[in-house]
């Protein structure tokens, strides 16, 4: 039978008796360790990340500059994408209310306007190549707009319906009463020349009327907004809301004899 020598099993208690102490007071030591090193340790993090601080700076710097680029570039697309969606949806309108219309019209861009104080006008980007002429109307999908005055190879100005030197022969949808709009180089235009007893009440429907030289019959001017009296008393007039808005005209259509 084989005999481990006594010296070998000796030294294996020794060891095993060890290995059991190392593992009962390992806690203890490791926490007295750890106390020790304790504020060493946290100087060596703190150290250790402001280092890193310092080695990164620059690669961090670049990359903000570089996400604030994106960011800017996403926003400008942003801006780019809602402004295409809206002048396609104008454009659709437009599209859509030419080919309903039994009159014959040439569709422009408003590129330019007036820019002196005494005077409503716009410039478009069609002129003669297109047909347009001199004394055109010219109207978008929601009214009246105006009149051509000049036209150019490719471009014609446009004076607006509230000009002050404008005179168009209307009438009131409701009651025929017929009276004449003039511009005021306001948001509103005036129709005068009412009679006392005018048949003519606040949300009326103006159009224009037959009697109009410039302007086809039955194109919607605005609506009566408020009714007065002259100073003579012997007549009244009424402030017509137009119904094109002047400051904010994009797309224009010109009516074409």
């Amino acid at each position: 039978m084989f005999k481990l020598p006594r010296k070998t099993v000796i030294n294996f208690i020794l060891v095993a008796c060890a290995v059991f102490l190392i593992y009962i007071f390992s806690p203890f030591f490791k926490n007295s360790v750890q106390e020790t090193f304790k504020p060493h340790l946290t100087l060596i993090g703190l150290l250790k990340r402001e280092c890193a601080g310092i080695i990164f700076y620059h690669r961090n710097m670049v990359e903000f500059g570089r996400l604030n680029k994106e960011t800017e570039n996403l926003r400008r697309i942003l801006f780019d994408l809602r402004e295409v969606e809206q002048e396609n949806t104008r454009l659709k309108s437009l599209l859509s209310f030419k080919q309903k219309s039994p009159l014959r019209l040439v569709a422009a861009r408003v590129i330019a306007r007036s820019p002196d104080s005494w005077s409503s006008s716009v410039i478009i980007d069609k002129g003669r190549y297109s047909g347009i002429r001199r004394g055109m109307a010219v109207i978008n999908t929601k009214g009246l707009v105006g009149r051509v005055t000049e036209s150019a190879e490719n471009s014609s100005k446009i004076l607006l319906v509230n000009d002050p030197s404008q005179g168009i022969s209307s009438i009131v949808q409701r009651s025929r009463q017929e009276g004449l709009i003039s511009g005021c180089l306001g948001a509103n235009l005036i129709m005068r020349y009412l009679p006392d007893d005018a048949q003519i009440a606040v949300g009326d429907i103006i159009i224009t009327s037959e009697l109009s030289q410039v302007y086809p019959k039955g194109l919607l001017v605005g609506k009566v907004i408020n009714i007065g009296k002259e100073f003579s008393g012997l007549s009244r007039y009424a402030v017509v809301k137009p119904a094109a808005e002047f400051s904010s005209i994009e797309e224009v259509l010109v009516i074409i004899p």
